[in-house]
């Protein structure tokens, strides 16, 4: 499970790209009760997502002419620039180089092989998102690809991610575990779901836990956003929806089953 104990390869981090940040800190702000706090003067217009007065995802304005609003998921490195390397040796492409973000840390910017894009942190003063597991806080990471046997290739080359396929119906699910700690179950992080039509886009969707996924629904629609896909349950998983905000983001909300556990 993710916790706020970071290991490399683990997410670390989450952001939101947005055309309309203050319309992005209304709208998360009236579904998850999330405030919103800048980052400073020189900060770019970034900022932070808050929770009971701890971070729980970035917010800033999208700066790439035609980029579309999106979450991007920040995974563990204690070594950017080596991360970037492996990206390359595996297939993928790096989009923006490593840099430093003043003292907080580095990071960087990649599309693996699939055509996925996520992001590496290296951590300085900031080690990462100080909530998580808790209900409105990012509790799963979920890879959705062409090519699940490719992903799990490339990221391992990455990360070193341990991995357990699990036969649901109508497709095979893929567990994502940290290399490290002896139980492979509790450094689960995530997983990877295999396309099942051809109008999908390869993406990593963060899932938020709530306590009412209806409720969250409800919200999410009166607040200008939109349903992908309806709330349902599944056996031995729990309740869960695909939202997307009024600018376009896709996320995804989840009440476990059994109830996730703060880490």
């Amino acid at each position: 499970m993710l916790t706020t104990d970071f290991v490399t390869g683990a997410p670390t981090w989450l952001d939101l790209g947005s055309p309309d940040t203050q319309g992005a800190s209304a709208f998360y702000g009236a579904v998850f009760g999330w405030q919103t706090d800048s980052a400073g003067p020189d900060a770019g217009g970034y900022g932070f997502f808050k929770k009971d007065g701890r971070t729980i995802a970035g917010l800033g304005p999208l700066t790439d002419e035609g980029a579309s609003s999106a979450w991007t998921v920040y995974f563990g490195t204690t070594d950017a620039d080596a991360t970037a390397r492996e990206v390359e040796k595996g297939g993928g492409t790096v989009r923006v180089e490593p840099f430093d973000v003043m003292e907080a840390g580095r990071m960087a910017c990649f599309t693996d092989p699939g055509g996925a894009e996520f992001a590496v942190w290296q951590p300085g003063t900031v080690k990462g998102l100080e909530k998580v597991m808790d209900p409105g806080s990012l509790c799963w990471a979920e890879l959705h690809t062409a090519d699940p046997t490719a992903a799990k290739a490339f990221y391992r080359g990455l990360f070193d991610w341990r991995s357990a396929d699990m036969k649901t119906p109508g497709m095979v699910y893929t567990v994502l575990a940290t290399a490290d700690g002896e139980d492979q179950q509790e450094a689960a992080f995530g997983g990877v779901v295999p396309f099942r039509g051809d109008d999908e886009t390869p993406r990593w969707i963060p899932y938020f836990g709530v306590e009412d996924v209806d409720a969250v629904v409800t919200d999410t629609q009166g607040s200008g956003g939109s349903v992908l896909i309806p709330a349902a349950d599944v056996p031995d998983v729990g309740r869960m929806a695909w939202l997307a905000d009024p600018f376009g983001a896709p996320f995804a909300v989840i009440k476990p089953n059994p109830p996730a556990t703060a880490g």
